[in-house]
């Protein structure tokens, strides 16, 4: 029942490889053992146009041996060979993306409903005092996106204008316009209509960020029992179905609050094991501490400072704390979520599944982890009858094995990020949380009156979030939603979000090659309630690796939305984008191999509990 084990931080990491039961760095070296590039599996653009291609022989080839021309290469096909099958690969998958169904995004009607831009991103736009968008600037904007052309993207009147260039830029908006060779064309994925800016379900959304920036230094632990988990839970049941978060009976309960509805989620505490777990590297260990935003210390909380970034006014940056914590509650994990590389998290979850011999999916012709043995200190969980095809004589590695998964985490995130990011400039282009709380606040003001649901002034949260900015500012309360970063948002448009997107592709990844029904081996961790120790507890349920998984990357999609920069929906809709477009690429790639059984090798259980077979 109960705790046990604490220790300081400066033991924490060397005390959980001692409890994990390490093999030494010699063993491990083969789970990284050097990345091996991903072959560039096929996609629309990839088919040659020249006959050559087509030819017995070009001329080039130098005979037998495997030289070109005619001889043998490999698996029993000649050069010649080899090409052409190369080439219908291509075609075939280029033809495949093009007859599939189409299913693009479609967006809200919002930004016909209000062509000033109010209820859509304008931010680095300039605005009138009141933090309205110049309407000719929204206007260009929106032309520039559709036309494409590079002179129209320069010539937009972004918000600050100064020789020192320290005013803030829009991001990458042609991005989603490009082009790619594996998987599914941005243009064939695409997101639900947002929450309509006068929607119920806005404002439901918005009072959950409201109470994710008033519980940002309230740990982890303390959640079952704190009084402003208590009453974030109960406010947000009163927006009942129109609050689309996780619920027990019909009821938010500070076990279902701020996560998402994917399976496993909710069981366990809220930060996946993943995060405290310690991470082999090679011959190294990672430290998974992380350097927090000062407690207290939020951001935006004045109209004069909200008004100067939503002009595009560069800010300094975030103040951290020297002394480096677990992850034990919201601001520390706002900081992971502010700075890391978008597939940090998931690539460091694969190591550790790796470090721990999980076994592969079932349909990998590999079997289980090969080289297990009494090198591993989870062997005997991992026993049970699972395929051995090819390893008797054969292991994984370049292909199906540690480093070509390695390669592939990369690979969906490059991918899923010019999806999302087709969704966010092309066709949704919502505004940020920011925003609406600066629209909230100038109806405080007596100002404007914006057509917001009225279910957002019956939230208890905007008398709290009034006094807490009034307690940071001398006494001057608002209702805009303060921030973790002094940036706020970044700038590109908000649904969805493109670390909810890279998750759902590199979570879909993880799932589709280990074992996702396998309980994660034991010690389960949490921390102290300051971050220094962590502390092994024998009280929380089995986990599994699958759940543990959707867990990860919804703790840090969610963080975005605890950072104050994205909302539900470009959470947990963003999430199922990264798993359309990593299945896509896993179609792709699954015709390439040369091991048998191809056709059934990758099962997923997707976000909505069904689970399937790619191949």
């Amino acid at each position: 029942m109960g705790t046990k084990g604490e220790f300081t931080q400066d033991q924490a990491v060397a005390g959980a490889m001692q409890d994990e039961g390490r093999p030494a760095s010699g063993s491990r070296r083969r789970f990284l053992g050097g990345l091996t590039a991903l072959p560039i599996a096929l996609g629309a653009g990839a088919m040659a146009t020249s006959e050559s291609v087509l030819a017995d022989d070009d001329g080039r080839g130098g005979g037998g041996g495997g030289g070109g021309g005619g001889g043998d290469v490999s698996g029993g096909l000649t050069a010649s060979e080899r090409r052409k099958k190369a080439y219908e690969l291509r075609v075939d998958a280029a033809q495949a993306n093009r007859d599939a169904e189409l299913r693009n995004g479609t967006p809200n009607s919002d930004e016909l409903r209000w062509p000033n831009g109010i209820a859509s991103f304008s931010k680095s736009l300039p605005h009138n005092s009141l933090g309205e968008p110049d309407v000719n600037a929204f206007t260009q904007l929106v032309a520039a996106i559709r036309s494409g052309r590079q002179a129209d993207f320069d010539a937009l009147p972004v918000g600050v204008h100064n020789p020192l260039g320290n005013g803030r830029r829009l991001v990458n908006p042609q991005a989603g316009m490009a082009f790619d060779l594996e998987g599914a064309d941005v243009g064939r994925l695409g997101l639900p209509p947002a929450p309509s800016f006068d929607s119920k379900e806005e404002a439901a959304e918005m009072a959950e960020l409201y109470w994710m920036a008033l519980t940002r230094d309230i740990p982890f632990n303390q959640w079952s029992t704190d009084p402003t988990i208590a009453a974030a839970a109960a406010d947000l049941t009163n927006f009942g179905s129109a609050f689309k978060g996780p619920k027990e009976g019909g009821i938010v309960t500070p076990q279902t609050l701020f996560r998402d509805p994917f399976p496993g989620v909710t069981v366990g505490p809220w930060l996946s094991q993943f995060f405290l777990k310690p991470i082999p590297f090679g011959a190294q260990f990672i430290d998974q501490r992380v350097k927090a935003g000062l407690p207290g210390v939020d951001y935006m909380t004045t109209f004069p400072a909200w008004l100067a970034v939503q002009n595009g006014v560069n800010t300094p940056g975030i103040t951290v704390e020297s002394q480096a914590r677990w992850i034990s509650g919201s601001r520390t994990m706002c900081q992971f979520a502010h700075i890391d590389q978008l597939y940090q998290a998931y690539f460091n979850a694969m190591n550790i599944l790796l470090g721990l011999g999980v076994p592969w999916d079932a349909g990998n012709p590999y079997g289980r982890q090969p080289e297990g043995g009494a090198g591993r200190p989870y062997d005997a969980a991992f026993n049970g009858p699972t395929p051995n095809i090819l390893n008797g004589t054969q292991v994984a590695f370049g292909t199906l094995g540690g480093p070509f998964i390695l390669a592939l985490m990369a690979e969906v995130s490059t991918r899923a990020l010019k999806h999302v990011w087709n969704e966010k400039w092309c066709v949704h282009r919502r505004l940020r949380p920011e925003e609406f709380g600066g629209r909230l606040e100038v109806m405080r003001q007596g100002a404007r009156n914006y057509p917001i649901h009225g279910s957002m002034f019956s939230s208890t949260v905007l008398p709290k979030v009034l006094a807490r900015n009034a307690a940071l500012n001398g006494g001057s309360g608002t209702w805009l939603l303060s921030q973790g970063f002094p940036e706020g948002s970044p700038n590109h448009c908000s649904y969805g979000s493109g670390h909810a997107t890279v998750a759902g592709a590199c979570v879909t990844v993880l799932k589709a090659f280990f074992d996702e029904n396998t309980i994660l081996p034991r010690p389960y961790y949490r921390t102290s309630d300051d971050g220094l120790s962590l502390i092994v507890d024998d009280s929380i349920p089995d986990l599994t690796v699958g759940g543990e998984l959707n867990k990860i990357g919804s703790n840090v999609a969610q963080a975005r939305n605890m950072c104050g920069v994205h909302w539900r929906t470009d959470a947990t809709e963003a999430q199922r984008l990264g798993e359309a477009v990593s299945i896509s690429i896993l179609k792709d790639n699954q015709k390439l191999f040369k091991e048998p059984g191809a056709g059934s090798r990758f099962t997923i259980t997707k976000y909505d509990g069904s689970t399937i077979s790619v191949g």
